[in-house]
């Protein structure tokens, strides 16, 4: 996107970030708090919780005689009853002596859970132990319907069945490379040049893929305003595509319970015409893009994207933009946290956080 299609505010802002190096020269001193040969961490608690949902109850529906376990009995099993729907589940790591002020949430995207930031497909460590070792207590949700989250059934409560990636979308979309680069042989697969996702590994992310519902937004949105109800603090959000959309509608809904968001490649926002922004405007906000971002549907996504972050600068909002093919660090891909440089990303996002003062010291 041209600075022209920013409001003045973005603009000058996004020219002082990339112009003035301020983002590489906070990152430095951040970045090095992660040593290259970790020592153990010292953690205080781990633990988890679900949080939200609501009950909703069946009736009418005619019974199931279901065999549960392959010896087993034939079960005459009764559908109709109540049931909770709508809940999501958080797994938190809480170090013995944090550095940083506020605990930092990891909001995963679009047919993803909270696995995504654990590891990468190859098997290098993900962004949770990255901010745990930079000195966060760091929580990682699964959204309604992701993983230990569960899903309800449907049509009776979602209305439409479930939106399934296939390995191809996933290349595709995820902007790995051009559409006829795909292949099922991983010898024979041709990314994008200086693509960074390691498109070896393609096959485990696709194991990490959980289906997921166009009708579910009201559900999510609600179990992510009960989950930073539920926090006795704000938080620093770090979230990634559609998870965006979710954490900046939280954030205008329970500003006092948001300390930053780092948005990584949002795949859309709030309307700005449809809500107060300026409930917003003492929030920092990141925002962080990778590369081949003329592919699409990738174009529509940003616009709508930074037309928020241009409102919330109207409003006297304060965003940041960290365009990574500007500052010199091309090939990155939609999933930037399994890229071979996501550390590196990582220790810049640190940076940043470090820079609006959410680090003690």
């Amino acid at each position: 996107m041209n600075r022209k299609d920013l409001a003045p505010g973005v603009a000058s802002r996004r020219h002082a970030m990339l112009g003035t190096g301020v983002l590489a020269a906070a990152a430095g001193p951040a970045a090095a708090q992660v040593p290259a040969a970790p020592a153990p961490l010292r953690v205080a608690s781990i633990g988890g919780f679900h949080v939200g949902g609501e009950v909703r109850t069946l009736t009418g529906l005619p019974p199931r005689e279901v065999r549960l376990t392959a010896t087993g009995p034939v079960r005459r099993i009764e559908v109709n009853g109540d049931y909770m729907v709508g809940q999501m589940y958080v797994q938190y790591v809480k170090l013995a002596a944090p550095s940083a002020r506020h605990p930092l949430m990891l909001w995963h995207g679009g047919g993803l859970s909270g696995a995504c930031w654990e590891d990468t497909p190859d098997g290098r460590p993900g962004w949770q132990s990255f901010f745990l070792r930079a000195g966060h207590d760091v929580y990682v949700s699964d959204a309604f319907e992701r993983g230990r989250a569960s899903w309800p059934r449907y049509p009776e409560i979602l209305p439409d069945e479930p939106v399934f990636r296939s390995l191809f979308e996933a290349w595709r979309t995820f902007r790995f490379g051009p559409p006829d680069g795909f292949n099922l042989d991983p010898a024979k697969r041709r990314p994008y040049p200086e693509a960074r996702f390691p498109v070896a590994a393609l096959e485990n992310l696709g194991r990490g893929a959980i289906p997921r519902w166009a009708s579910s937004d009201a559900f999510t949105q609600r179990a992510y305003a009960a989950y930073l109800a539920r926090m006795t603090e704000p938080s620093v959000i770090v979230v990634h595509s559609q998870g965006v959309a979710f954490a900046l509608r939280a954030a205008l809904e329970a500003p006092e319970k948001v300390a930053a968001i780092v948005a990584v490649e949002g795949s859309g926002a709030p309307d700005p015409a449809t809500v107060d922004m300026a409930r917003m405007r003492n929030i920092p906000l990141l925002m962080v893009w990778g590369d081949f971002i003329d592919q699409d549907p990738w174009p529509a996504y940003r616009r709508a994207v930074d037309r928020f972050a241009a409102a919330l600068t109207a409003a006297g909002g304060k965003v940041d933009l960290m365009e990574l093919p500007a500052r010199g660090i091309r090939g990155n891909t939609h999933m930037i946290m399994h890229d071979d440089n996501s550390e590196e990303i990582a220790g810049l996002i640190q940076g940043w956080i470090a820079a609006q003062g959410l680090m003690k010291g």
